[in-house]
């Protein structure tokens, strides 16, 4: 794989990434219609910046240092990196217009418990951390992976805990 190829995917990717946030907009827009209420505003500019970096950080990491490409291994982690979008899409199907990328509950609706949601509280947080490490992958970009894995780690574990405490103003799922 070229180091040419390799930019077009991470450009595509953005480009699914811009796709997301339009999304995302449109579904903040009628949560915020329909009394949503959002939480941990403060992290979200560093999310946005991380997932920027990772995108950026390939492309940099390969263009200046270029890794050898290694068939086998890039074959598995382009495989994997478009499992995690096929995941990351079924996560934003599976909550419909109540998904955004922000952290927004709407008062008395119960938490979803279709799609991965039925065996997974964040399955789209385990579509990112694979990605992390597939993006970079696909063409020998270790220090990218290495560097997005850590910080996420950190981002996570203040996402995964605003996300479950503004879960807790929900009914519980018994009352389904």
């Amino acid at each position: 794989m070229s180091a040419a190829w390799y930019t077009g995917f991470i450009a595509l990717t953005g480009l699914e990434r811009i796709a997301e946030l339009i999304v995302g907009r449109r579904n903040l827009a009628w949560s915020l219609e329909q009394g949503g209420v959002e939480h941990g505003r403060g992290h979200w500019p560093v999310m946005v910046m991380l997932h920027t970096g990772l995108l950026v950080g390939c492309l940099i990491e390969v263009w200046w240092l270029q890794p050898v490409f290694s068939p086998v291994l890039g074959g598995s982690m382009l495989a994997l990196a478009l499992g995690c979008q096929a995941l990351r899409w079924w996560c934003i199907r599976s909550l419909g217009p109540r998904w955004n990328p922000r952290v927004v509950v709407i008062p008395g609706l119960l938490p979803v418990r279709t799609g991965p949601y039925r065996w997974l509280r964040h399955p789209n947080y385990v579509a990112v951390v694979l990605e992390g490490v597939a993006l970079p992958g696909i063409h020998g970009a270790w220090c990218t992976a290495i560097a997005f894995t850590v910080l996420n780690a950190i981002l996570l574990s203040v996402r995964v805990r605003c996300e479950n405490a503004a879960l807790t103003t929900l009914p519980p799922p018994e009352t389904q």
